[in-house]
């Protein structure tokens, strides 16, 4: 099975054989950095057509985090084009951070159609290390399809859990690997070399829930599902929140 496996990836990798070879002399990447924005643009509007029913039930009890005061802060890592912003709570105030500063021009569309949420800032980092954001100063954190891509999940988690208050919540909804001997996973295999190029950093099989359950987080609400996302490698997700 191995020996089909990798027969297959070199396949894929010979249809896209430019972009493994713009990758090997260090061109690739500069592109895509560039480039990548103005596809998700266009990818999180027919993901959220296909997601934004479980996005609702996701976000439906974020208020519940808020302060006594009624104050709700939330920090979204990874924020890309801001397609979660139709799904806060009214009044909540939103930190932005991502690593790549091309998806800022693209937040702003995103701040016009949503005007219920109090943007205040874009901040460029990586979510395992935002010095930016002071310990314990926000109620929640949002990462939705982002943990996928981060270099490393536990450093990243660590972060996010060091920036939430005390009994504040981190929200989330990754794409993930299917079930082991599934078909899906055999694609997600083939795929993965050449896919991590395609999808800046994206990885196919990483098995995030592990990551969530091994974190220091006091609850861990989570659920499997498949998205209604038909013939994709990124079906199978993991859906919930946590506790600190």
């Amino acid at each position: 099975m191995a020996i089909i496996i990798h027969v297959l990836q070199v396949c894929v990798a010979l249809l896209v054989l430019p972009i493994h070879v713009l990758s090997f002399v260090g061109l690739w990447k500069p592109f895509i950095k560039k480039f990548f924005p103005y596809i998700m643009q266009r990818i999180t509007v027919n993901y959220n057509q296909k997601m934004g029913e479980k996005k609702k039930d996701l976000f439906n009890n974020m208020s519940d985090f808020a302060k006594p005061s009624g104050e709700l802060s939330v920090l979204e890592v990874g924020c890309g084009t801001g397609a979660n912003f139709q799904f806060y709570p009214r009044g909540c105030k939103v930190i932005c951070v991502d690593p790549n500063p091309n998806f800022q021009q693209y937040i702003s569309k995103s701040i016009a159609e949503n005007e219920h949420v109090h943007f205040e800032r874009f901040l460029v980092a990586p979510g395992e290390d935002m010095p930016q954001v002071a310990s314990g100063s926000v109620d929640v954190v949002v990462c939705t399809i982002v943990l996928c891509s981060v270099q490393s999940v536990e450093a990243f988690l660590k972060e996010c859990i060091r920036v939430l208050r005390p009994g504040g919540a981190f929200y989330f909804l990754e794409h993930v690997r299917d079930a082991e001997h599934s078909w899906l996973y055999f694609v997600q295999r083939i795929l993965q070399p050449s896919w991590i190029h395609i999808g800046d950093g994206c990885q196919l099989t990483r098995e995030t829930w592990k990551y969530l359950e091994n974190a220091a987080f006091s609850e861990v609400k989570m659920r499997h599902i498949q998205a209604p996302l038909k013939w994709s490698p990124v079906r199978p997700h993991i859906i919930g929140f946590a506790v600190k």
